[in-house]
Parts: C-alpha cells; structure tokens; sequence
C-alpha cells in the first residue's frame, strides 16, 4: 500500500460553486477513487479560501458580518459532496484556527529565511484575481479576466517576499522534472515567466485599510496577504507543523488547478516551499476554462451553469460523466446542454444502460444464478487516470461496451432456448461486471448498481438511466 495525495484549489467564496470548480473537483475524484480502488490509502482534499479583499468588499456589500458570510458559502461548497458524490477525506476552511498557526508558523520561518522584508508598495492591482498586474497583463488598462473592474492602484507599506531569490531553484525543478506541470506548454509557459525574471511580491495589506487576514507574526498593523495564507492550505490539512509524521507520510501530492492559478501554484507557492526548506509538490495538472455554446461563461452574459441543477436534472453520474468525457481534462472546453442529452441518450441510456437491461432481464427470465469475484481495476485503465487520460479512458470502456453489444446482436440470444444460451449469459454477466468495476472511478453509483446485480441470482432491474422528459 502506498501513500497518495491529491488536492484541487481551494475556491474563493464570494460567488456559489460553479461548472467549472465541478470539473476540477470530479477530475480529483476520479484520481482518487483508481487510487483508493487499487489499494492505496489516499488523502484528498478540497476547501474554501476565505480571506481578502474580495471577500471582504462582498460581505459589505451584502451587509453581513464577515465571519458570517464566509460560513454560508463553506457550506454551499461543502454540499457539492453528495451532489456530486465526491470522496474527499479532508475539507480545510483558512479561517480554522489550526490553519492560521500553520500559515503563522510558515511566515516565520520564510522570516527566518531571510525571505520576508518591508518596504513601499505601489502597484496596480485586480481584486477580482487578488493579483498585483503588470503592464503586458492589461488591456485598455483592465484586467482581461475582469474588464468589467477598475484596476485599483495601492500604495502602501507592506512585507515582501523574496520571489526574485528562487530563479535558478524553480527552473532547476522545471528542467529535472519535466512532467511536474501538465500539460507540457503549460509547463512551458511558466518556466518562459520564471526565465524573463521574477519580483519579489507582498505578502501583506494594512489591517486598517482590509482588516479581513491573517494576523502578520510580530506586527499587528498587517495581515497576510490571501494568496500567501491560501497556498499553505495544502499542508496545513496535513496537520503541518504539528503532525510531522502524517505530513510527511503523505507530502509531496499532486495538485489540480485551473489554467489561471498557473503563477500562484507552479511558482509562487514552489518558492514559498523552498524558502521554509519544504519539499516542492509532486506535480500539477492544469485545466482550461469552460466555455458555453463558445461564449465566455460569466454573470454578466447570464450563461452561469450551476452543477448541483445539472445533478437535479440529469443524475450524478451523468453529469460525472459528461464533464470526464467531453471537457478536455487539461484544456478549454465548451459546454452545451444539448450535447449533454446527446450523449446521455446515446452513451449511458443506450449503449450501457440497454447492455445491462437487456442481459440481467434474459438472465432474470433464465432463472439464472452466479457468483462472481471482482477483480482489480485494468491497469492501463489506472494509468491513464494517473495521467488525467480520463476521456481516453472513459473511451476504451465504451469500446468494450460496443464489443459486448456486437456479440450479443451477432448471437441473437433471444431467439436460443435457456440452456442454448446460459453460457452466452454468463460470459456476458462477467464481462458487465468487470466494465462495472472499472467504472468505479468516473461512475460510481452506476458501478456499484452494475456490480450488484450482475453477481448472485439474477434480477430484472429498472433503467439505470431512464429516457429524458423532453
């Protein structure tokens, strides 16, 4: 048995949980149930970043005490576990009291380091990505993820961290890990970032001015600023500092990120280990946006998909399944309500649904009764989903749906007499159930329901996935 961690990001509270965190979070998943299914104890994580000035702008504008609105958004996030049946074993909130001492503990010793000074801020900054911008990132002087801001420009005191010290170390990680970031031209995108130089960034805001942080150690002017505090997150659920022996049981881990957390996780945060002498992460995968219908998703175009009516309307596993199969695992995608039907009709009402109707409903009549052992998960399957091949994965498993249909239409069983057919039957029960193991990751309710019923005495079951009402 071997240690496996994964983590996603950790989204901002100050908007409910979107099609896009979906996707990232059921990717997680995925990964974490082969692990977990091919016997290895696994940590999985997820949470809600809860401090900064975005948060705290919004719950003025709500009229609410801070403290209250973050903990009604945990809570709309936290409820994305059963709607998508998620298997996370650790969910981290920043405003815990365990993950404020770490991220205390994790600025001293950055201190220590020599990595932390004050000076003069002046910069200008989107508060909508909680980023300091330069020139080359704006268009007509707004940020491109959010022209419908203006960019504020901050002058202040503030601490800052040493970024531009760890050149040479991120490059040197890049070079001899030439999968640590994935895809491979994202990977090549930050290292041409960390290669054209780095500045040094702050770390802090003053307490008068957004008093919603971290206590600074040692100044209580400040607070840390709230990509500093967020990153320490994949630790501190760890139990770091405290737990030494979980969290190096269980660090380095993989982590999942979208394509514009690029900077903070591949960068920022891998220096920010190096300078409190921790190991980097293990490796990054990164994920593109989503699109609709090829229009930008956003609020202000009224496009907004919302997972948990996508699980009210079509099921957990179809909407599981939509978002594995036809969004790229590492790149844009574009969602379409009409595709989804598409393929829950042809894919899962169809193809699988009607496969295992139809043989279980032949073997229910035969009276038939089998016993069979599960076997381990398809190894080729296992690695495709340690590589986030999950469209690739979930296309071999069609492949091998297609092949049973073919055999059992080329057979006609239904036209044999029972005892012509019991072999066909049984041959077919345990190719069904071993498709139904292997999809236990992406599907697993619908594995669970497969597994079940093809093994023991044989039952007529109802649709796994009824017709759509249209």
């Amino acid at each position: 048995m071997t240690n496996k961690y994964i983590t996603t990001t950790i989204p901002y509270v100050n908007a409910d949980p979107h099609i896009g965190f979906a996707l990232e979070i059921v990717q997680a998943d995925t990964w974490a149930r082969a692990q977990n299914l091919s016997g290895n104890s696994v940590v999985f994580n997820t949470g809600t970043d809860e401090h900064g000035a975005k948060i705290y702008e919004k719950a003025q504008t709500e009229n609410k005490d801070t403290q209250d609105y973050v903990d009604e958004y945990a809570v709309k996030f936290g409820n994305l576990k059963p709607a998508l049946n998620l298997s996370y074993t650790n969910f981290i909130r920043t405003t815990n009291d365990d993950h404020i001492k770490a991220a205390q503990e994790f600025w001293n010793r950055c201190a220590q380091n020599g990595d932390i000074y004050i000076d003069k801020y002046k910069v200008k900054y989107c508060v909508g990505c909680e980023l300091a911008k330069t020139e080359s990132e704006l268009f007509d002087g707004k940020c491109s993820l959010h022209p419908n801001r203006e960019v504020d420009i901050i002058e202040e005191e503030n601490y800052f961290f040493r970024f531009s010290k760890y050149q040479t170390q991120l490059l040197k990680l890049y070079n001899d890990h030439p999968d640590f970031v994935m895809p491979a031209h994202r990977l090549e995108e930050i290292r041409n970032f960390v290669t054209a130089g780095l500045e040094d960034f702050s770390i802090s805001r003053i307490k008068s001015k957004m008093p919603w942080g971290i206590p600074v150690p040692g100044d209580e002017k400040h607070v840390m600023y709230v990509w500093f505090d967020a990153l320490i997150n994949y630790i501190s659920t760890l139990g770091w500092p405290n737990d030494q022996k979980n969290f190096e049981r269980n660090w380095p881990g993989v982590q999942v990120a979208g394509k514009d957390n690029l900077r903070q996780q591949s960068a920022m945060w891998q220096a920010m280990l190096l300078s409190a002498n921790l190991p980097p992460s293990k490796q990054i995968f990164i994920h593109g946006f989503i699109s609709m219908n090829g229009q930008k998703i956003s609020k202000s175009t009224g496009n907004i998909v919302d997972p948990v009516k996508l699980v009210n309307k079509y099921g957990i596993d179809a909407t599981r399944y939509y978002l594995l199969r036809e969004i790229p695992a590492l790149d844009d995608g574009d969602f379409s309500y009409d595709r989804m039907e598409q393929l829950y009709d042809a894919d899962l009402a169809n193809e699988l649904g009607n496969l295992v109707s139809r043989v279980t409903t032949m073997a229910a009549k035969d009276r038939l009764e089998i016993i069979i052992k599960a076997n381990s998960l398809d190894g080729k399957i296992v690695s495709m989903i340690e590589r986030f091949g999950f469209n690739e994965a979930l296309e071999q498993l069609w492949d091998d749906i297609k092949v049973i249909n073919k055999e059992i239409n080329d057979t006609k069983p239904w036209s044999l007499e029972a005892k012509n057919r019991k072999n066909h039957l049984e041959s077919w029960l345990k190719k069904i159930h071993n498709l139904g193991l292997n999809l236990a990751p992406f599907l697993p309710q619908t594995s669970e329901i497969i597994m079940k019923v093809t093994s023991g005495k044989i039952e007529r079951i109802e649709p796994l996935f009824p017709r759509l009402k249209k």
